[in-house]
């Protein structure tokens, strides 16, 4: 992920780019947890979708934690039907680059999930994460539940004043139920895994904020 594009703003429907049908293809298998990189998924695992910047390091990030079954990149949040990693990068399709994370809720819960992302990254950014500039690297959390959805905004809010009292801006993350997630190309799937590129670019690391974990869960068990 290279400082080429520095797209900002943010394109309406018209003005994307139209995409094919054709899926990018994909290795069947996680290169680091030997699982299925595409479901359908075992009975009993959930699905969240986390993007944070550039999706290399924010994947590496969830593959690490005990209960995640599978992990992937793609593109996702926006309008161009299976885009190019090319075409992401003009800011004309609208998607953020995003980590699909299959997890047992059984082994981690959603909101271990919450407080990795939150604490790995600069969520106050806007249309940026550090170097990586442009409409492709936004903050944003895309729930496939009405629980997934209560608990993010509920971790938001408890987040919010830590990233106040560091002196940073208001919290930019975009919540949304989830769209289509597009795969990336296979070189992008576990792009710093050992087999790969070990020792690859990679910006993300613990911000030295903390997120308050158990918020979110009471928060969701009052609904």
């Amino acid at each position: 992920m290279f400082l080429r594009y520095k797209k900002v703003d943010m394109i309406t429907p018209a003005e994307a780019l139209p995409g094919r049908s054709a899926e990018i293809p994909v290795s069947d298998r996680h290169t680091v947890l030997g699982t299925p990189l595409r479901g359908p998924w075992p009975t009993g695992l959930q699905v969240a979708y986390f993007a944070m910047g550039c999706f290399w390091g924010a994947e590496r990030l969830f593959w690490l934690m005990p209960g995640v079954y599978s992990t992937s990149v793609g593109y996702q949040g926006g309008f161009t039907q299976n885009p190019t990693y090319e075409e992401t990068c003009t800011g004309r399709t609208g998607h953020t680059e995003a980590v699909q994370v299959v997890y047992d809720p059984a082994k981690v819960s959603y909101e271990d999930l919450l407080k990795v992302f939150w604490e790995n990254h600069d969520p106050s950014q806007g249309m940026r994460q550090g170097n990586d500039v442009g409409t492709q690297y936004r903050s944003a959390i895309y729930t496939t539940s009405e629980e997934q959805l209560a608990a993010a905004a509920a971790s938001r809010g408890a987040f919010a004043p830590a990233v106040k009292g560091a002196g940073l801006g208001d919290i930019t993350t975009e919540i949304a139920p989830a769209g289509p997630f597009y795969y990336a190309e296979d070189y992008h799937q576990q792009y710093l895994s050992s087999q790969k590129n070990p020792n690859g670019y990679c910006n993300h690391g613990p911000n030295g904020l903390t997120c308050p974990v158990g918020v979110a869960r009471t928060s969701t068990a009052a609904h």
